[in-house]
């Protein structure tokens, strides 16, 4: 992840820029409120279990690391590939479309900078189409 300058010259990585572990709970709540309410989230809607609580958990642990921050899902979960652990799910374009938009919706409405906005979705759409890719044997 590439690192901003703050006002003040010091580097900010994505993680302080999301707004540390608060921020990026923000964000998760959101994307999974869009995945409960958008119609065209009711495909991937359906791999989740009724109580997105641990889902939750999951995605803001993942995305702290991920964006810079505490590695939380490996000191709670372990090590991860996203591939693998999606790969039980039936994941073509149509779902990692759906979840891209349940993203870019969430991200919409977070106080982050347009170019913060723009450069979040862009690189989470990398592990969105590896996921799809390993899913349809393309890897």
């Amino acid at each position: 992840m590439s690192a901003d300058e703050q006002g003040n010259g010091m580097r900010t990585t994505p993680y302080q820029a999301a707004g540390e572990l608060a921020g990026i709970t923000r964000l998760v709540d959101e994307f999974y409120i869009n995945m409960d309410t958008l119609p065209e989230a009711e495909i991937i809607r359906s791999m989740h279990p009724p109580d997105l609580t641990e889902s939750r958990k999951k995605l803001t642990y993942f995305l702290c690391g991920w964006l810079g921050g505490p590695k939380l899902f490996q000191q709670h979960y372990g090590p991860i590939s996203i591939p693998g652990a999606h790969k039980r799910f039936p994941i073509g374009y149509e779902e990692r479309d759906a979840w891209l938009l349940c993203m870019q919706r969430a991200l919409a409405v977070q106080p982050y900078s347009d170019q913060f906005k723009d450069y979040l979705l862009a690189a989470l759409s990398i592990p969105a189409e590896r996921v799809r890719e390993v899913n349809a044997g393309e890897f």
